[in-house]
């Protein structure tokens, strides 16, 4: 009786868990189902779940039937021969990135065919092409029937082969040809041999863009493609070296090479290259490796780091960018890589200096870069190290005695930006936050007090590249913007990339309202060929998030975001929200300063919030970018002035809210927000509107920087101003505008002298040094003095309460070189 009883309860446990189990699986499968389904237009539900049920069999349960031979086609075949028909539906969400390489390459050919590098219909080869997706997907981007002469599949797998013809068939592209073919033995002579393909030819048009030579190797040229694709296939090659060096011959001179891959690696692997392209989130966990490399060994997909490593070692990079698939819950490292032929920076620099602009009158570092590395290329073995003063040209020498690629600015589309090495802690500091996301100093009054011309050299400090912007309307010879923030230098190189390659409403959206809906597609197929490894890498992780208009948009990130959201905050709180639009929006001066009187500065002028937030050095630095040196100047200026008859009573009361009680009054009664002062209408509003807004906005200054070569004068070094100087020729600036840098050096340091004596070394005389400072009176300008300069203060708020639409410097200083010291 017993035993029945507990059989019964035991038959009944069983049946419980027998229960559960099948239910937790068919919400497994479900879960997998939903994840790895297209559309429901694509596939219906009962095919969608044999699709997964036969995607989880044949990569989880099927056994290998190709392990004896050794033969790499037929263990592929014992993969995908069981699945090659619902492989794509199967990938969707699996194999991410594979859309933006597309559109990463799509975009480096258009621009190359449009400069004349690639003077033919590309030939494209994608390797372990497999059911010819990719290939498809290109259709978003180009023509491909018609964009391209030529697009080879090679793939080592019959059945996906199989797929692919029936594919293309379908669609009716004849240019393509599936290939079942290993891709270590790949040749295209052995297909374009009886083809007569154009070869490229010189050309008369005197433009920089449209003059080279070909290739000294040109005949060779006739048998190479344009563009090789690796989509999840490099994973897959088990002889990966022989592979990627074939590839390496195939790619013509000016072809590009795009990848998109699982990956793993740590840190310690790829921390010392300089060649990589930035490394953001780059490192992989200990656990991630481990997992994931072992999960994906089952299958045959390696992700050991070498493939990535050996890929980069053979090419040059021009883009990289890592990222996680988000799938069940689990985050699967992979990468999206773009390339160039290693020798391609080297050819560049050698044909360089037929164009003007690589003249050796020239004063920058960076040109004077080129010219030594050209020389170098013509012959290595005369090398002059004396004659290296740049750190790009240094950093080439040494890459290249090791046969290692350059650093991605040598394969730069444009020489906007300078080498700098990204895993310096001097760069590190800042994170990957620029404090300015909008400059804040007038460059109307910078224009009027400088009268630039375009014999000017001028070094600039970038902040966030406004005043840069307003400069090169002027039409200078060389403009040198530095900042020791690699970020603020990535928004000034964003800024040059959409003004060449969108049309005035993209370039209103993203830096007039400061969002935009499709940043991330124009990032991809219209920005990137006009960035830099580094710049690309950081708006690809950041700008989505920056320029999302559900979010605050652009000029909510940054340091300078804290006092735009406290603003707001507190107003939403006080219920004076809509005081901003009508301070925004007022008609009058006189309509201004009552609504400013009765609402807005009890709050930022309030004793209580400004003892408590404003005057902290970390808000002071976090939000407004004022140092602890600058804040003393502040303080000084006001404990000297309480010495006077009137001291303040209030123990609230600080040096910083009286600057902001000199600063804001004077604005709000001498210039109109709403049509003359973009500076504070953006901080009311986060956004410019179309009757105020920055010189850089203005539809004829879009006219001018999409002109070819606009930018051609401007170079963007990340360094110190020190740093920059110290590598330039004597008597080669002629304007240096340092914003209020000087106010950051210590008083009592020797740092302040040092970087005086160099202006004076690097200016011509005549030359000036302009330089706006929280102090009526700066201890440095005695300095100036007694180094040769001649001060001039322009404006004071002794004098002049507004001294200019922003009025946040309680001066202005014009420091004039005198003579050449002996």
């Amino acid at each position: 009786m017993e035993f029945q009883i507990l059989s019964t309860v035991f038959q009944d446990q069983f049946l419980r868990l027998s229960l559960a189990g099948a239910g937790a699986l068919a919400v497994v499968l479900f879960v997998v189902y939903q994840a790895l389904r297209t559309t429901k237009s694509e596939t219906g539900i009962l095919a969608g779940i044999k699709n997964v049920l036969l995607f989880a069999y044949s990569c989880f349960l099927k056994p290998h039937s190709g392990d004896g031979t050794g033969n790499q086609q037929d263990a592929l075949e014992s993969f995908y021969s069981s699945q090659a028909s619902v492989y794509d539906a199967t990938r969707t969400k699996l194999l991410s990135g594979r859309e933006d390489m597309l559109g990463l390459v799509a975009a480096q050919l258009k621009h190359k065919i449009k400069t004349h590098k690639i003077k033919r219909r590309p030939i494209w080869v994608d390797v372990g092409g497999g059911t010819g997706y990719n290939i498809e997907k290109m259709g978003a981007f180009v023509d491909v029937p018609n964009f391209f002469e030529t697009v080879y599949l090679v793939d080592l797998s019959p059945s996906l082969c199989k797929v692919a013809t029936a594919r293309f068939e379908r669609l009716g592209w004849k240019n393509v040809k599936v290939l079942c073919q290993d891709a270590r033995f790949f040749r295209l002579e052995t297909f374009e041999g009886q083809r007569d393909i154009p070869l490229p030819t010189m050309t008369t048009n005197s433009s920089a863009s449209s003059s080279r030579p070909t290739s000294p190797n040109a005949e060779t040229e006739r048998y190479t493609a344009d563009l090789i694709t690796l989509s999840y296939s490099l994973s897959m090659i088990p002889d990966f070296h022989c592979a990627i060096d074939n590839m390496s011959e195939v790619l013509s001179t000016h072809g590009i090479i795009g990848v998109a891959d699982f990956y793993v690696q740590n840190q310690s692997d790829f921390v010392s290259r300089n060649y990589l392209g930035g490394s953001l989130d780059r490192h992989c966990m200990w656990i991630s490796r481990v997992f994931w490399r072992t999960w994906f060994e089952m299958d045959r997909v390696n992700l050991d780091a070498a493939r990535r490593d050996y890929l980069e070692y053979r090419f040059g990079t021009i883009h990289n960018t890592n990222s996680r698939c988000r799938l069940l819950g689990f985050r699967i490292p992979y990468y999206v890589w773009i390339g160039c032929r290693k020798n391609s920076g080297y050819f560049e620099a050698k044909q360089a200096t037929a164009s003007t602009v690589l003249s050796p009158t020239t004063s920058s570092p960076f040109i004077k870069a080129l010219d030594l590395q050209n020389r170098a290329v013509a012959n290595l073995n005369s090398l002059n190290f004396n004659d290296v003063e740049s750190k790009a040209y240094e950093c080439a020498v040494i890459n290249m005695s090791a046969s290692l690629p350059l650093p991605p600015s040598w394969y730069q589309n444009h020489r906007w930006r300078v080498y700098y090495d990204d895993q310096l802690q001097k760069h590190r500091q800042f994170g990957d936050e620029y404090i300015y996301a909008f400059t804040w100093e007038d460059v109307n009054e910078d224009l009027r007090i400088l009268n630039i011309n375009s014999e000017d050299e001028i070094l600039a400090i970038t902040s966030a590249g406004d005043n840069i912007l307003g400069y090169v309307l002027e039409g200078p010879k060389r403009i040198h913007a530095v900042d020791l923030n690699p970020n603020q230098n990535h928004l000034l190189e964003l800024k040059l990339a959409a003004f060449t390659a969108l049309p005035y409403r993209d370039v209103w959206r993203l830096f007039g309202k400061g969002k935009h809906h499709n940043f991330r597609e124009l990032l991809i197929t219209k920005l990137a060929p006009h960035l830099s490894s580094l710049a690309f890498q950081y708006w690809m992780h950041h700008g989505p998030a920056a320029f999302d208009e559900k979010n605050g948009g652009l000029y909510h990130t940054g340091g300078s975001r804290h006092a735009l959201i406290l603003l707001a905050r507190i107003c939403q709180v006080l219920g004076l929200s809509g005081e901003l639009e009508k301070l925004a929006s007022a008609s009058t001066v006189e309509d201004q300063v009552r609504l400013w009187k009765r609402g807005l500065r009890r709050i930022l002028l309030n004793r209580v919030l400004n003892y408590t937030i404003i005057s902290s050095e970390k808000w002071l630095w976090k939000a407004l970018g004022v140092p602890q040196n600058q804040r003393a100047i502040i303080d000084q200026d006001f404990l000297a002035r309480q010495q006077g008859p009137n001291p303040v009573a209030s123990s609230l009361d600080s040096g910083v809210r009286q600057y902001l009680i000199e600063t804001f009054d004077p604005v709000i009664e001498t210039t109109l927000l709403s049509t003359e002062n973009p500076y504070y209408l953006l901080c009311l509003l986060s956004r410019y509107t179309r009757t105020c807004h920055p010189l850089y906005l203005t539809p004829k200054a879009h006219i001018h920087y999409a002109q070819a070569g606009a930018f051609d004068n401007l170079r963007i070094h990340t360094d110190e101003i020190s740093e920059v100087l110290n590598r330039m020729s004597d008597e080669s600036l002629t304007i240096a505008v340092v914003m209020d840098s000087m106010d950051w050096f210590d008083p009592h340091a020797n740092g302040a002298r040092e970087q005086i004596q160099t202006f004076h070394r690097v200016l011509k005389v005549g030359g000036r040094v302009m330089i706006r400072s929280a102090g009526t009176e700066p201890w440095y300008a005695q300095i100036f003095e007694s180094e040769g300069f001649k001060a001039t203060r322009i404006g004071s708020r002794d004098k002049t309460p507004c001294i200019d639409r922003v009025n946040m410097y309680a001066s202005t200083w014009i420091f004039t070189k005198q003579e050449t010291k002996s």
